[in-house]
């Protein structure tokens, strides 16, 4: 698909093929932007976006690749994230290599697995990990937000629940008794480093897009 060919009505588009982003920013920025219609926040999936090397060190400068690249391809406005998991007795690992963990990219269980042996002899006192998120705005004329969110928790020895993504089943946030991947989407959302992220860079992409 061509960026002509964006759906009627598309005002933002989310670097990101992963489906269960879209559907996380889409509630949050349709929750704060009044008159913002859900679908208005549309995926990068099957439009012809430049490939971009995610050759930064930290998360708000991959975000910034990928939100400027798919604002000068598509002519939109443009959101991007970098996400990760970063676990205290590793130094901040898997931290921007959260995805490929395990040498594949996107392989949730393959990630899990070798983070789970990893962590195998650490007891659960030293277990604590955060999730990170940047969240960066991007604009065709050069405008660009960045924002920071963590949702701070510790890691369980094995996986439980079966939503989210990612690390998700592994990680419990704190005050919580439930993994993340136990949570439904509106509890996950309030908490969450991408659901911080988002919501502080929506109050100021907000009169951006009323």
């Amino acid at each position: 698909m061509a960026p002509s060919d964006l759906p009627a009505g598309a005002r933002v588009v989310l670097a990101s093929h992963n489906a269960g982003k879209l559907r996380e920013l889409q509630r949050i920025l349709a929750a704060a932007v009044p008159g913002l219609a859900e679908e208005a926040v549309v995926s990068s999936a099957g439009i012809d976006l430049p490939d971009v090397v995610e050759d930064q060190v930290t998360f708000e400068g991959n975000a910034l690749l990928k939100a400027r690249a798919a604002a000068a391809a598509t002519g939109l406005p443009a959101v991007a994230d970098d996400s990760g998991l970063a676990v205290d007795v590793l130094g901040g690992a898997p931290g921007i290599l959260s995805a490929r963990w395990s040498g594949r990219h996107g392989d949730d269980a393959a990630n899990n697995a070798l983070l789970l042996a990893q962590l195998a002899d650490i007891p659960e006192r030293h277990r604590g990990a955060r999730f990170v998120c940047a969240a960066a705005w991007a604009t065709p004329d050069g405008q660009e937000i960045v924002e920071r969110g963590e949702m701070p928790g510790r890691l369980l020895t094995a996986p439980r629940g079966e939503g989210g993504f990612g690390y998700d089943p592994l990680f419990l946030p704190d005050g919580e008794s439930r993994t993340s991947a136990e949570l439904d989407p509106a509890e996950k959302d309030a908490i969450s480093h991408r659901g911080r992220a988002f919501r502080a860079l929506a109050t100021r992409v907000a009169p951006l897009l009323a």
